[in-house]
């Protein structure tokens, strides 16, 4: 019988049930920060491990922490702290996948933008694993909902983003309620000076274990344009107009220049929206649900509302400014060209931000490719508009509607195809659904005049 390869799951210590899972989800090799972090997480160690995002991390940590687990224990076991809601809600799902070999796993997530109370009755009710963003975690360890004295394991995702939001005192904290013989694990896309100092006040002699980027590069095609402040902005239609990319994610460095950025768009026609920081916690879910379910085409953002964003199949990234942070760089490109699909980037540089160019260069091993603005002509077929549209019903979860029953409604109901119906996103109080664009005025006339799982439900077109 031949050996096992060395990045197969079934060299680790994993319990057969979890091995199946694995497989049945299609996990069949380590990813490269999986196979360096595992065995080292797996025998207890605290670990540093440097990766992006789109790197396969969650899973990382995800299976140390469930090999930590005493399902018969009703108690708080892992704690994963997360720089944002979205973040947290995506690693909550990846945990939940992960811990199906066992039923009796329970997850529940704490973050800001959603009522306390809900959280609280999860809470109450017993959970194994807590994710959460740190302000709302030590929320609920001030009131006393959240109890850390059977802790084991302690998570710090995306530790450089926290550090970047301010959340180091929220973080000291609360590893200061987490019993001293726990193990911490911390991830980190960079690592900044303040990691090292996190690392030194919680961590027992960590093992560190660096990835490079997962992208060789190969497969994004990136390009540069030197620009003048004066016509940046214009120079981010003119590449839309030219290469006309179904989904564009354009990163700026500041909330300012975002809002701007996306209001001329608007104006000039453009499915465009914008994250930032500023945004309340209803509007930045809209607009995440629109970019991942088609109905947007270009979302403008920063770095820190973008975290945790995955989109998949993104056809383009723009960067609008060049970031000071070689890494960072290299982590926004990243999202492009992912699963052997090929990718755009597109770079925009104006002569004072040359020395932030040339430190990329050296991180990348290659110098960049110039290209001259007047070289972009507006290519056949006129703006390119969203595929989809987002109609949004005014009930979710809390009516315990389901993905089948807005599909139901759609196909059985008013004669709609499968294909002419898109994403479906359900949380607490709010169902969107990307459909055609061209029938999604007649889509909310016939759900407003018709039922959704037997009642009558509220519809509206979510427009730019």
């Amino acid at each position: 019988m031949p050996a096992p390869h060395p990045t197969a799951f079934d060299t680790l210590p994993l319990a057969p049930a979890t091995l199946e899972n694995l497989k049945r989800l299609g996990y069949l090799e380590m990813t490269a920060i999986q196979a360096a972090s595992l065995p080292p997480a797996l025998l207890g160690k605290d670990l540093i491990a440097q990766a992006k995002t789109g790197s396969g991390k969650t899973a990382a940590f995800a299976l140390a922490l469930l090999a930590n687990l005493n399902t018969r224990r009703f108690a708080v076991q892992a704690l994963v702290l997360c720089p944002t809601r979205e973040l947290a809600d995506q690693v909550t799902t990846e945990i939940r996948r992960l811990a199906r070999a066992d039923d009796n796993i329970k997850v529940v997530t704490l973050s800001g933008g959603v009522p306390l109370r809900g959280q609280t009755t999860s809470l109450e009710h017993g959970a194994h694993i807590v994710v959460g963003t740190p302000g709302r975690v030590m929320d609920h360890l001030d009131r006393g909902n959240l109890q850390l004295d059977a802790l084991n394991t302690l998570v710090l995702d995306e530790a450089d983003r926290m550090l970047d939001m301010g959340f180091v005192d929220d973080i000291a904290k609360v590893a200061r309620q987490c019993p001293p013989q726990r193990q911490t694990l911390l991830f980190s896309a960079t690592y900044p000076e303040g990691i090292a100092k996190l690392a030194a006040q919680f961590m027992k002699n960590p093992v560190t274990v660096k990835v490079e980027a997962q992208h060789g590069g190969e497969q994004i095609e990136q390009r540069w344009y030197e620009v003048r402040e004066s016509e940046r902005l214009t120079a981010v239609a003119r590449l839309l107009d030219h290469f006309r990319p179904a989904s564009a994610l354009a990163f700026c460095n500041t909330k300012a220049r975002c809002r701007e950025l996306a209001e001329l768009l608007q104006a000039q026609g453009y499915s465009a929206l914008a994250l930032h920081g500023d945004l309340e916690q209803r509007d930045r879910d809209q607009v995440l649900v629109r970019f991942a379910n088609g109905s947007c085409t270009v979302l403008v953002a920063t770095d820190v509302a973008a975290r945790g964003l995955d989109v998949a199949g993104l056809a383009a990234v723009i960067n609008v400014d060049v970031t000071p942070d070689p890494e960072i760089h290299v982590h926004r490109i990243g999202r492009t060209g992912r699963a052997g699909e090929s990718g755009l980037a597109l770079n925009l540089a104006s002569l004072d931000e040359m020395g932030a160019v040339g430190r990329i260069e050296q991180l990348q091993g290659r110098p960049s490719e110039w290209h001259a603005v007047s070289e972009l002509t507006p290519a056949a077929g006129g703006r390119l508009l969203p595929a989809m549209a987002t109609v949004h019903i005014q009930a979710g979860r809390k009516e315990k509607i389901r993905p089948g029953d807005v599909l139901g409604a759609l196909t059985a109901d008013l004669g709609y195809t499968r294909e002419q119906v898109g994403k479906i996103d359900i949380n607490e109080f709010a169902t969107y659904v990307a459909v055609a664009r061209d029938i999604a005025k007649d889509v909310v006339a016939g759900l407003n005049a018709g039922k959704v799982k037997g009642r009558s439900v509220k519809a509206r077109l979510l427009n730019d």
